[in-house]
Parts: structure tokens; C-alpha cells; sequence
């Protein structure tokens, strides 16, 4: 068994939410800098462990008083809970390049299971840059994993009404997470 490991290229990494908002449209939010790893045998990938770390404190949809309301107790209350996490254990192969990653995700300090679509996007030797010089070259991969929660399952909950009985934000959020991983050379072992 060669257990390979890589981390996140955090300026490479980022998460993103979807949510209706006054019963027409989308809002997005980003988060930038999501830490991360994976762990992996290239020959055992259902014995996959991938691990997420999103900084909630950074916020941004664009608009400063709507990114200062989602870090209030109102929603991601970021004074007592500044990170989530995701934690995936449970992957199945659905096909060359596509799994399905059951994991924890811990929202406002509240833990559920839930299921990720990932898309492998390939992997490619790169140049690896430290200064000003090419240390590279490193092996790169790329996913893009997405799913749905209810955000009512993690206690954000907070709402308000609309014309004909519509709320402000949907209860179901599509999320994101577009990963650069770099393969760790000193973490994988055989």
C-alpha cells in the first residue's frame, strides 16, 4: 500500500455558496485560502481521507454589509465558531474520474454527515516556485467537489418574509469547493 498525500494550494483553493435570495435570484459568497490535505492510495481510493479547514471569518459576496451580517450570530456567528471543517471517510468510485465523498461538516459548531460529488481533473508536473526560484517541478491535481445542505440542519436559521409569503434566503444552499492539491513528497509513504 503507497499512501500518497497532498495539501491544499491554499491561492489555488476555494469554496463557494448559493443561495436564492428574495425568491428570484442567487447570492454568492466565496471563501479564499481553504487549508486542506488528502490522503490516498492511488490503488485504494474508497480508503480516501480528505480533510477541509474554511476560514468563515473571510466572507465575501461582494457587498460589505450583507458579508458583515452572514458573520453575525444571525448566521455563521464567526465570534464563536470562526472555521468549518469537512472531514470525508467514506468514498465510493463512480467512475474513472468521479466519486462520491461522505464526510462531517461542522457549521456553527453543529456536525452532519453529508455527501460530495468530486470530480478528479487530472494532475500535471508544474513548476514549483519558492522565491525567486523554480524548485519544481510538483505534482499538481485538481477537483471540484459540489453538494447541497440544508442550512437549517446547522442552525443557521435566521430569515424574514417577502411579498406573497416567499422568504429572504432559501433553506437549501448549493456549495462549492474547487481544490489545487500538490502532491507532499516528505507526507507519502509506501
Amino acid at each position: 500500500m503507497a499512501i500518497t498525500r497532498w495539501f491544499f494550494e491554499p491561492g489555488h483553493t476555494a469554496a463557494e455558496f448559493r443561495a436564492r435570495h428574495m425568491m428570484v435570484t442567487y447570492v454568492r459568497g466565496q471563501f479564499k485560502n481553504v487549508q486542506g490535505s488528502i490522503e490516498v492510495d492511488p490503488d485504494q481510493p474508497e480508503d480516501a481521507r480528505i480533510e477541509a479547514t474554511i476560514d468563515a471569518t473571510q466572507v465575501y459576496t461582494g457587498q460589505p454589509q450583507r458579508d458583515a451580517h452572514l458573520r453575525s450570530a444571525d448566521f455563521f456567528d464567526v465570534g464563536h465558531h470562526p472555521t468549518w471543517t469537512f472531514t470525508g471517510t467514506g468514498v465510493t468510485q463512480l467512475s474513472e474520474t468521479e466519486f462520491e465523498v461522505a464526510g462531517d461538516l461542522t457549521v456553527r459548531g453543529v456536525t452532519r454527515r453529508v455527501p460530495l460529488h468530486v470530480a478528479y481533473l487530472g494532475q500535471w508536473g508544474t513548476p514549483w516556485w519558492e522565491g525567486d526560484r523554480d524548485l519544481g517541478p510538483r505534482r499538481r491535481a485538481g477537483f471540484l467537489a459540489t453538494g447541497r445542505i440544508n442550512r437549517q440542519d446547522f442552525g443557521v436559521s435566521w430569515n424574514d418574509t417577502v411579498d406573497r409569503g416567499g422568504v429572504v434566503v432559501s433553506d437549501m444552499v448549493d456549495i462549492t469547493i474547487d481544490v489545487e492539491a500538490v502532491l507532499d513528497p516528505a507526507g507519502s509513504r509506501a
